[in-house]
């Protein structure tokens, strides 16, 4: 099991809390108030920091109720921190655009994260046919 130092900016928001047998991914929150119009954009901080193993990286992303409850979009669709990102001033932030007028409240839970290894070290090998089946070349239906 790994371990995770993190430093919180705030006593406003809920510890973080893996819950084995739920999901692997962790809520975060909204570390202060958020007034947004219609149009905006605002990097939300998350108050926490984290000094995250070699090797890995956190994904961020909004959750599935993020849109429907708050009108906001993550303006990078899916944000990567690396584990050079530990120092003590280096608050993680989620970049939101209003889509609507919006309030958000701290502790409010606005997006989610995971924590992955790097890719591996891969090569790339230029071949003039492939094994697999030709499924038509668009999606996974083949249909235009």
């Amino acid at each position: 099991m790994e371990t995770i130092r993190i430093k919180y900016f705030t006593d406003k928001i809920d510890r973080l809390a893996y819950i084995d047998g739920k999901s692997d991914w962790i809520d975060l929150r909204a570390a202060e108030d958020v007034s947004l119009k219609k149009g905006e954009f605002r990097l939300i901080p998350l108050g926490v920091a984290m000094e995250l193993p070699k090797g890995y990286e956190a994904h961020v992303v909004p959750r599935s109720s993020t849109y429907r409850n708050f009108g906001i979009l993550q303006t990078n669709h899916f944000g990567i921190i690396d584990e050079t990102y530990c120092g003590d001033g280096d608050q993680w932030y989620f970049p939101a655009l209003a889509v609507r007028d919006t309030e958000i409240r701290c502790n409010d839970r606005i997006c989610q994260f995971r924590i992955m290894k790097h890719q591996p070290e891969i090569c790339f090998e230029t071949t003039e046919h492939l094994a697999g089946e030709n499924r038509g070349g668009f999606g996974s239906t083949g249909v235009r």
